[in-house]
């Protein structure tokens, strides 16, 4: 186990996991480009997550590979993260719409959280959401693709992943 990893397991496995889904997210965009920049549905029960992106063609098994080691370099990198709340306009205006998935926040909300993991150039990724999150990739553990769907008439690629410690 990775020195100083027995702090992060007092996390629950659910936040580690849903953090992972943001970490994954960021390395789907890295390699796979703007093609698959939104998000349309996420899932997560205990170390297993899901995320389904837009996206116009399957990926190659090399791309796949590309991910899981990207996703995995960023929680070996110990990426900052934080959560900001801001008035949604706020939001808006600063980051534009890249902070929204394709389900919609209801326009009742007038303030979001907004998750940002630091890059060394900028965001690893950001995006709204309302869920508790880990204070630094480290925490993650390691991210292991399980499978890979794409579903070319809707134009969407499922991705599933489990994390160990």
């Amino acid at each position: 186990m990775k020195e100083g990893f027995e702090k992060c397991l007092e996390y629950p496995v659910e936040v580690r996991t849903h953090t992972a889904l943001h970490v994954v997210k960021g390395a789907i965009v890295r390699v796979l480009g703007d093609q698959a920049l939104w998000t349309a549905s996420v899932y997560v029960n205990g170390y297993h997550g899901r995320i389904t992106v837009t996206c116009n063609e399957k990926p190659s098994k090399e791309a796949i590979k590309l991910i899981e080691e990207k996703a995995n370099e960023a929680v070996r990198r110990d990426l900052r993260i934080e959560v900001v709340k801001m008035p949604r306009s706020l939001a808006e205006e600063k980051y534009g719409n890249i902070i929204y998935d394709l389900f919609p926040v209801p326009e009742h909300v007038k303030e979001l959280s907004i998750v940002i993991i630091y890059d060394d150039n900028g965001y690893w990724n950001i995006n709204a959401c309302n869920k508790e999150h880990l204070p630094s990739t480290k925490c993650i553990g390691r991210i292991r693709i399980k499978k890979v769907r794409f579903r070319a008439k809707k134009k969407l690629l499922e991705v599933s992943f489990y994390i160990e410690p």
